[in-house]
């Protein structure tokens, strides 16, 4: 392999399980794709990646399987539909995550997100960063994931043409899971941009490599890490155009009606991915939205045709009949993919459901195949966490899982089961429903 896997992450690339095999992640920003984008990435997909795509739960498109002799062909064809992998893994700035794609704010919370998206992506303040810096815009504080952000904000005044959002800091999942504290109330939007500024700089000056913004609040103190940020904030940087003129995706605004497509385990094939783009362009003025729960929502343009859409909908499977679409479970892409899974997800998933009942089938669920806990199994109201494997008589690992439950709101779930087997989790399963 001539690439270096720690140089190579700022442009999106992990080396895979599977050796001479990387993913790529494209950095969708809010997670709104067009038509033209889905199409062109299912092409990539079928050309380069096994003809299938997998949804994140932050709202970003992964390819795997990827060679490394065809990666600067990948990045030229997604280049040619105006997306980028820069800073999607690595030390920067990652995708501006939103939601909920169903909320009646969500054009305007996107419209900001996608604003935070360009000026961040590529901009070079904000790479070389000790890890990840997350952001996240949202409408409402309805699944918690403004918790989970270094930087969230969630609206609290949309009336007239001066939105406000309260603003949360140094939340984070991984395996020392913090909420993020609220650090000022009902801000004005155009003082946004130089206070994430002031967070990130302070972040990049005091953080040790590797470490998360929680954990420079946990050195430093709630009062002394505000005190700093205070002293940069309102000194902005100069701004880096890398992008030229911005083109927003406008998704339909107001209470309208919208439409949801289940994906398991955020799992599309191209076909599938091709029909979303088809319905897409024909009902919903051509985008859709990528959803924390690692669906597709498309907000119709004419509620009045809402029939339509499910019909074309269920022709393409996405009718909600087949039980893995019934019950919300975000999934990684655990040992299947990914170097650091310790479980294969998908199929732990696919057990599990078969072993819900009626119960279970309601309930919000999440599995993470390592402690890093990507699919954000603190959020879920049942969230399950591989948290080791130990090898048995037979010689073969097996993987342990902690079970989470999630209580009051602004909380982060709690393990109440640890070290389970996978018979274990089966019956536990069996007993919440």
């Amino acid at each position: 392999m001539t690439l270096d896997p720690q140089t190579i992450r700022i442009d999106g690339i992990y080396e895979q399980r599977q050796p001479g095999n990387f993913m790529l992640r494209i950095k969708v920003p809010a997670g709104t794709v067009s038509s033209d984008q889905a199409v062109q990435i299912a092409e990539i997909a079928d050309r380069f990646a096994g003809g299938s795509v997998h949804l994140t739960t932050r709202g970003s498109i992964e390819l795997h399987w990827l060679k490394e002799e065809n990666l600067a062909k990948v990045w030229r064809m997604l280049a040619a539909v105006g997306l980028t992998t820069r800073g999607a893994c690595g030390g920067a700035v990652r995708g501006v995550t939103c939601g909920p794609a169903g909320a009646p704010a969500f054009p305007l919370v996107s419209a900001f997100a996608q604003l935070l998206h360009h000026h961040f992506t590529r901009n070079p303040h904000f790479e070389g960063l000790p890890k990840k810096f997350k952001i996240g815009v949202f409408a409402d504080r309805a699944d918690g994931r403004h918790l989970i952000q270094d930087f969230g904000l969630v609206l609290a005044d949309s009336a007239g043409n001066a939105p406000r959002y309260d603003v949360w800091l140094a939340g984070g999942l991984g395996r020392e899971p913090s909420a993020a504290f609220l650090f000022e109330p009902a801000m004005p939007a155009e003082r946004i941009i130089p206070l994430v500024e002031a967070v990130v700089r302070v972040y990049r000056a005091h953080t040790p490599r590797g470490k998360r913004l929680k954990h420079l609040l946990r050195e430093l103190g709630r009062d002394e890490l505000l005190r700093r940020v205070e002293e940069l904030r309102g000194d902005d940087l100069p701004f880096v155009d890398t992008f030229g003129p911005m083109q927003f995706a406008t998704t339909p605004a107001g209470g309208g009606s919208h439409l949801e497509a289940p994906v398991f385990a955020g799992e599309l094939s191209t076909d599938e991915l091709r029909e979303l783009a088809a319905i897409a362009r024909r009902f919903a003025g051509g985008f859709m939205a990528l959803t924390g729960g690692q669906n597709v929502v498309f907000r119709l343009v004419d509620p009045a045709r809402r029939g339509e859409a499910e019909a074309l909908l269920a022709a393409a499977g996405f009718g909600g009949t087949i039980r893995e679409q019934q019950v919300a479970f975000r999934v990684c892409p655990g040992s299947h993919e990914c170097r650091m899974g310790l479980a294969p997800t998908r199929d732990v998933t696919l057990a599990l459901i078969k072993a819900m009942g009626e119960e279970g089938l309601r309930r919000d669920w999440s599995i993470s195949g390592c402690p890093n806990s990507c699919s954000q199994p603190q959020l879920a109201e049942v969230g399950i966490v591989t948290v080791r494997s130990v090898k048995g008589d037979d010689g073969e690992r097996r993987p342990l899982f902690d079970l989470y439950r999630r209580g009051e709101e602004g909380r982060l779930g709690v393990p109440v089961r640890q070290g389970l087997t996978l018979d274990d989790l089966v019956a536990e399963v069996r007993r919440i429903g």
